[in-house]
């Protein structure tokens, strides 16, 4: 069991940067590749990010390739979403979850959390 829990999110200005955090418990943490997600309102989740267990592969979707970077620390059980040059459109609930492969992460993930709220002002 992997629970995890998501923090940092706000109300930034476009052009503006937000770093988010998921905390997972348990010991397996580091032996889960690890995903953003995000839901606008009236829209379908969405796949944002991914990296696998080690932090040595990501992945991202296009339209946040260049402003997003995922990254994870295994000592902490942390992974972090750093958006840099935030758009109106990236405004949505975003969630992290935990999966046993970066492929697997980025389509059916085993583990979510509950979400936390960006919202980008224009």
């Amino acid at each position: 069991q992997v629970q995890l829990v998501e923090s940092g999110g706000g109300l930034v200005q476009a052009g503006g940067s937000l770093k988010l955090s998921c905390a997972g418990s348990g010991r397996t943490f580091s032996n889960y590749a690890m995903g953003w997600f995000r839901q606008a309102p009236g829209k379908e989740r969405e796949y944002v990010a991914a990296i696998s267990w080690s932090g040595g592969t990501t992945d991202y979707a296009d339209s946040v390739k260049g402003r997003f970077t995922i990254s994870r620390d295994n000592a902490k059980n942390t992974v972090y979403l750093q958006m840099n040059s935030l758009k109106p459109e990236d405004t949505a609930v975003y969630y992290c979850a935990a999966g046993a492969g970066i492929v697997i992460v980025t389509t059916t993930p085993r583990y979510w959390g509950s979400g936390t709220q960006v919202t980008v002002s224009s």
